[in-house]
């Protein structure tokens, strides 16, 4: 059980970075199967899904080099990171035969944890106005062996989507203080005038 739980947020931790590469890459692992294991996935066919998976991954890998791309998909994403961590929650015990009791568990787990990370980097995202080019590299590069770590390794892949949000948590509170921080010197400035 812990192992499925350590591949379960190995995936999901993907899915808060990016919503769609994470699927792709899920259905070209189990190239046999797709999605049939993934709930809502398994109702649309597979070639429309194939090529909606790719051309919005496309987008996440090239859009998000551009500002503008960022801003789209930040609120696509936070908007949809709950519902794929919590598909790939469901999926992930399923596709890597580990009997996980009860299912709807580690969905809400794995839709928690890709909000989580989502939220908190939507909030980097508007203190810094966009993010470096280098970090939404290494996002990338992170989602997609996030996704193999869940099927090959979920140990390591789960120690990997743990200390991802123990570094959100971390950041988040300074994201807090420096929020505090900008709403004392507006009200210094306000009461100065």
């Amino acid at each position: 059980m812990f192992v499925g739980l350590l591949a379960t947020l190995s995936a999901s931790a993907a899915a808060g970075m990016r919503i769609a590469l994470p699927l792709l890459v899920i259905g070209l692992i189990h190239g046999d199967r797709l999605w049939q294991d993934i709930p809502i996935l398994a109702l649309i066919h597979p070639q429309v899904l194939v090529g909606i998976l790719t051309s919005w991954s496309l987008f996440e890998l090239f859009g998000s080099k551009k500002l503008l791309g960022q801003r789209v998909l930040q609120l696509i994403e936070l908007a949809f990171s709950p519902l794929v961590g919590a598909l790939i929650g469901i999926a992930t015990p399923t596709l890597t035969q580990v009997e996980v009791e009860p299912l709807w568990l580690m969905g809400l787990i794995g839709g928690l944890l890709a909000f989580v990370l989502k939220l908190v980097q939507v909030g980097w995202f508007f203190r810094w106005r966009h993010l470096p080019l280098g970090v939404v590299l290494l996002e990338d590069i992170l989602c997609i062996f996030l996704v193999f770590f869940a099927f090959n390794a979920p140990q390591q892949g789960g120690l990997i989507a743990m200390l991802l949000l123990w570094l959100c948590l971390r950041s988040s509170q300074t994201w807090y203080r420096w929020y505090h921080h900008q709403k004392r010197e507006k009200r210094r400035r306000l009461s100065r005038e």
